[in-house]
């Protein structure tokens, strides 16, 4: 009996210590199991990051502006204009148009004579200089670099009261020289002619007398200082006759056709009526190296808006 009891002993030993020793075992598994490191799925990885590592590893896209001339609403100063006043019908509608498009500039623009503003160009003491007719090479040698912007018609204009209405080109040579001095010798009214024109230095004087070959040798009896003073001035004196820019010429004056072609536009264009003259806007080097506000000037002169309000300012487009 004593060694039942002994070998239950033992035998329930050994069952303790098997489950104890299960038990240990167990135990160290689950602590190395902690040590080791779990992959967690991404998506939980994501979420746990903070905000600003995830905008990090994300693509930065930057938002560019489609609108045309979007940025140019932050040009801004005082753009300086100086030259021909027979320019200043179109040279006050651009101003006032591009001032309209960008709020914070200011155009300026003073009728000095084509010379006087290719000059002041070239000095710096304006941007650009307005011009009606080319620039001289003399003028270029010193950095003056043409634009042309838009053509304009030279009128011949007598007052209302004349019933000539044609010459031809050597008729009209024959008056300016002081040839012909009556306008009877033309088949007009027993009247003496007033010869009328710009004065020196004007673009539109040089292109006109540079057309018939006339250069210092016109016979003028006023010289005025802007082709609206001539229209005025013809407008109301008996036998008068000058020229002007077709673009601002009113029913105040009576317009003369050359060689039996009026000064339109098509005509203009096409070259078939022989007085034009060129409008310029001058700068000092090459528009690509003026600064912003140039730029955007000449950007807007050449666009399809500006030569738009050539147009309607009685001028021939450049393209």
């Amino acid at each position: 009996m004593q060694k039942e009891f002994t070998y239950l002993g033992r035998l329930l030993a050994v069952i303790c210590l098997a489950v104890l020793t299960d038990t240990c075992l167990g135990s160290f598994r689950n602590e190395n199991t902690g040590m080791q490191s779990v992959r967690e799925p991404a998506a939980v990885q994501g979420a746990r990051e903070p905000a600003a590592v995830q905008s990090a590893r994300e693509p930065i896209v930057i938002q560019v502006s489609q609108t045309p001339g979007e940025s140019g609403k932050e040009l801004s100063g005082t753009l300086q204009l100086a030259g021909s006043a027979s320019m200043e019908k179109l040279s006050d509608a651009w101003a006032e148009s591009f001032m309209e498009k960008y709020p914070n500039v200011r155009v300026t623009v003073e009728y000095i004579g084509s010379g006087g503003g290719i000059a002041a160009a070239v000095s710096g003491s304006a941007d650009i200089g307005n011009s009606s007719r080319s620039v001289k090479e003399e003028e270029k040698a010193e950095g003056a670099v043409e634009n042309l912007v838009a053509l304009d018609g030279i009128a011949i204009c007598v007052d209302s009261s004349n019933s000539v209405g044609n010459l031809t080109k050597q008729q009209l040579s024959d008056i300016y020289t002081g040839v012909v001095r009556n306008w009877s010798e033309l088949g007009g009214s027993d009247t003496p002619m007033v010869v009328m024109g710009r004065e020196a230095g004007s673009g539109t004087r040089l292109s006109f007398e540079e057309a018939l070959e006339l250069e210092n040798k016109c016979d003028y009896a006023n010289e005025l200082n802007s082709t609206g003073a001539v229209m005025a001035k013809v407008a109301v004196t008996p036998g008068a006759i000058g020229y002007v820019s077709a673009d601002i010429v009113d029913d105040s004056v009576s317009v003369l056709s050359l060689d039996g072609t009026a000064p339109t536009a098509e005509n203009i264009r096409a070259g078939t009526y022989p007085l034009r003259q060129p409008f310029v806007m001058v700068t000092k080097g090459d528009i690509e190296e003026q600064d912003e506000l140039i730029r955007a000037w000449f950007d807007y002169v050449y666009s399809e808006e500006g030569q738009n309000i050539a147009a309607q300012t009685g001028l021939v487009r450049i393209y």
